[in-house]
């Protein structure tokens, strides 16, 4: 089974994300939206019309959505078959987090690595 397909997010806490945000935007030349990230489109043989997308964001530095981790970001996976990937490492003895989320934007499950860090699965919508 394919696990992990790629990078679909990078997360992490910003005393002012608003502010950071725009650094980014003037200096590095990033898209920062008004949610507050950034979307890179791209494409590659499994996608070659370019529909895939790997998302910049900071959050507020008090934000519990990074808990149980406590490291300072969070990256997101993209997988192919999020219930079959939390299945197989539920047998293997992984820390996973009983709550999936299901929306428009795809299926998000969460899991804890050995040294503590929350790491977001995430299953994108047909076609993306």
């Amino acid at each position: 089974m394919t696990r992990v397909t790629g990078i679909g997010g990078i997360f992490f806490k910003a005393r002012d994300p608003k502010a950071l945000g725009e650094w980014y935007r003037t200096h590095l030349g990033f898209d920062v939206q008004e949610w507050g990230g950034a979307a890179f489109r791209w494409a590659n043989p499994d996608n070659p019309t370019g529909t895939g997308t790997t998302i910049w964001s900071p959050f507020k530095d008090d934000t519990s959505y990074f808990a149980p981790g406590t490291a300072p970001f969070m990256i997101n996976y993209r997988v192919r078959d999020l219930h079959a990937v939390l299945a197989a490492l539920r047998e293997e003895g992984v820390q996973v987090e009983s709550k999936v989320d299901e929306s428009e934007y795809g299926k998000f499950g969460w899991v804890v690595d050995p040294e503590g860090n929350k790491i977001e699965l995430w299953e994108p919508p047909e076609g993306q």
